[in-house]
């Protein structure tokens, strides 16, 4: 809710300006559903451009990126995730490999292993469905 208190006040200040050619303003939203339809009006914003979740060939780049300088364990298989139907984007991905990361880290271990992976998307998951759990890993 804060957030769009504080995207409707800027783009309430923007609509107060004069038309300039030489001034452009970049937004970006991951939850362009959650917005109210008068913040995107047309008019208000010129161009909308919207990236896919990535295919399965660019998860895999993406999970061999975030995962390089990370110590896995032998029973990690990240084409399980990379073949699975859950629409994780980039940064999901990213946050995935943080927190699986982290949880290894919490309990001492040296290497990554698939069951932290799972961990760490269920809770990533559960993050982006239904916003921040409280109390869910501690």
């Amino acid at each position: 809710r804060e957030i769009q208190r504080t995207m409707l006040e800027l783009l309430n200040q923007l609509d107060g300006f004069d038309a300039r050619d030489d001034v452009k303003v970049i937004m970006a939203t991951n939850k362009i559903e959650s917005l109210d339809p008068a913040l995107i009006r047309p008019g208000r914003i010129d161009r909308k451009i919207e990236f896919p979740p990535p295919d399965q060939k660019t998860r895999r780049h993406i999970f061999q990126i975030h995962t390089t300088k990370m110590n896995l364990s032998e029973d990690v298989n990240l084409e399980e995730f990379v073949m699975s139907k859950d629409e994780l984007s980039g940064a999901d991905i990213k946050a995935m490999c943080t927190e699986a990361g982290l949880l290894a880290l919490r309990e001492r271990r040296m290497k990554v292993s698939q069951a932290e992976f799972k961990k760490a998307r269920d809770y990533v998951m559960y993050k982006k469905n239904t916003g921040a759990p409280e109390g869910l890993y501690l």
